[in-house]
Protein backbone atom coordinates (compact mmCIF):
# COMPACT_ATOMS: atom_id res chain seq x y z
CA UNK A 1 0.00 0.00 0.00
CA UNK A 2 2.66 2.14 0.96
CA UNK A 3 4.51 1.96 -3.04
CA UNK A 4 0.84 2.39 -4.74
CA UNK A 5 0.55 5.89 -2.32
CA UNK A 6 4.35 6.77 -3.12
CA UNK A 7 3.68 5.64 -6.97
CA UNK A 8 0.64 7.93 -6.88
CA UNK A 9 1.72 11.29 -5.56
CA UNK A 10 5.45 10.96 -8.35
CA UNK A 11 2.39 10.66 -10.66
CA UNK A 12 0.52 13.72 -9.47
CA UNK A 13 3.75 15.36 -9.30
CA UNK A 14 4.98 14.57 -13.17
CA UNK A 15 1.16 15.17 -14.50
CA UNK A 16 1.51 18.70 -13.04
CA UNK A 17 5.10 19.10 -14.47
CA UNK A 18 4.24 18.22 -17.78
CA UNK A 19 0.50 19.43 -17.85
CA UNK A 20 2.01 22.84 -19.52
CA UNK A 21 0.28 25.12 -21.88
CA UNK A 22 1.71 25.37 -25.59
CA UNK A 23 3.30 29.01 -25.62
CA UNK A 24 1.73 31.21 -27.66
CA UNK A 25 3.65 32.34 -30.91
CA UNK A 26 5.37 35.32 -30.53
CA UNK A 27 7.62 37.55 -33.07
CA UNK A 28 10.54 37.14 -31.06
CA UNK A 29 12.06 33.64 -29.94
CA UNK A 30 12.89 35.89 -26.35
CA UNK A 31 9.30 36.60 -25.47
CA UNK A 32 8.36 32.74 -26.06
CA UNK A 33 11.40 31.46 -24.00
CA UNK A 34 10.58 33.52 -21.09
CA UNK A 35 7.15 32.55 -20.93
CA UNK A 36 7.71 29.20 -21.03
CA UNK A 37 9.94 29.68 -18.01
CA UNK A 38 7.34 32.00 -15.90
CA UNK A 39 5.09 29.16 -16.82
CA UNK A 40 7.27 26.75 -15.88
CA UNK A 41 6.76 23.77 -12.68
CA UNK A 42 9.38 24.99 -11.06
CA UNK A 43 8.37 28.61 -10.66
CA UNK A 44 7.63 29.56 -7.36
CA UNK A 45 3.76 29.81 -7.45
CA UNK A 46 3.58 25.47 -8.33
CA UNK A 47 6.20 24.55 -6.01
CA UNK A 48 4.62 26.60 -2.79
CA UNK A 49 1.39 25.42 -3.60
CA UNK A 50 2.67 21.85 -3.63
CA UNK A 51 4.81 22.29 -0.23
CA UNK A 52 1.49 23.49 1.47
CA UNK A 53 -0.14 20.61 0.45
CA UNK A 54 3.12 18.26 1.81
CA UNK A 55 2.65 20.68 5.03
CA UNK A 56 -0.88 19.79 5.46
CA UNK A 57 -0.41 16.13 4.92
CA UNK A 58 1.90 15.75 6.95
CA UNK A 59 0.31 18.15 9.49
CA UNK A 60 -3.52 15.93 9.61
CA UNK A 61 -0.75 12.99 9.48
CA UNK A 62 0.89 14.10 13.10
CA UNK A 63 -2.42 15.10 14.52
CA UNK A 64 -3.59 12.27 14.31
CA UNK A 65 -0.60 10.46 15.70
CA UNK A 66 -1.21 13.32 18.55
CA UNK A 67 -4.83 12.56 19.51
CA UNK A 68 -4.49 8.91 19.52
CA UNK A 69 -1.28 8.75 21.49
CA UNK A 70 -3.23 11.36 24.11
CA UNK A 71 -6.49 9.35 23.99
CA UNK A 72 -4.43 6.13 24.74
CA UNK A 73 -2.98 7.93 27.72
CA UNK A 74 -6.06 8.94 29.41
CA UNK A 75 -7.41 5.51 28.86
CA UNK A 76 -4.74 3.68 30.45
CA UNK A 77 -4.27 6.81 33.41
CA UNK A 78 -7.76 8.54 33.64
CA UNK A 79 -6.29 10.92 36.45
CA UNK A 80 -4.25 12.66 34.60
CA UNK A 81 -6.47 13.25 31.96
CA UNK A 82 -6.49 17.22 32.62
CA UNK A 83 -2.83 17.35 31.79
CA UNK A 84 -2.99 15.16 29.03
CA UNK A 85 -5.55 17.48 27.32
CA UNK A 86 -4.09 20.45 28.05
CA UNK A 87 -0.38 19.24 26.83
CA UNK A 88 -2.07 18.43 23.50
CA UNK A 89 -4.31 20.82 22.66
CA UNK A 90 -0.53 23.00 22.63
CA UNK A 91 0.95 20.70 20.78
CA UNK A 92 -1.75 20.30 18.14
CA UNK A 93 -1.97 24.57 18.21
CA UNK A 94 2.03 24.10 17.32
CA UNK A 95 1.83 21.92 14.50
CA UNK A 96 -1.32 23.78 13.07
CA UNK A 97 1.30 26.81 13.39
CA UNK A 98 3.79 25.08 11.37
CA UNK A 99 0.85 24.29 8.29
CA UNK A 100 -0.30 28.25 8.63
CA UNK A 101 3.95 29.33 8.09
CA UNK A 102 3.44 27.42 5.07
CA UNK A 103 0.15 29.08 3.77
CA UNK A 104 1.63 32.90 4.52
CA UNK A 105 4.95 31.63 2.62
CA UNK A 106 2.55 30.22 -0.20
CA UNK A 107 1.07 33.43 -0.41
CA UNK A 108 4.17 35.45 -0.39
CA UNK A 109 5.42 33.65 -2.76
CA UNK A 110 2.56 33.14 -5.49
Amino acid sequence: MKKFLITALFFAIAVAAFAQAAPDVAENAVETAAAVVNNSFFSGRYVAHLSLGIAAFGCGMGQGKAVAAACEGIARNPQAAGSIRTTMIIGLALIEALVIYSLVAAFAIG
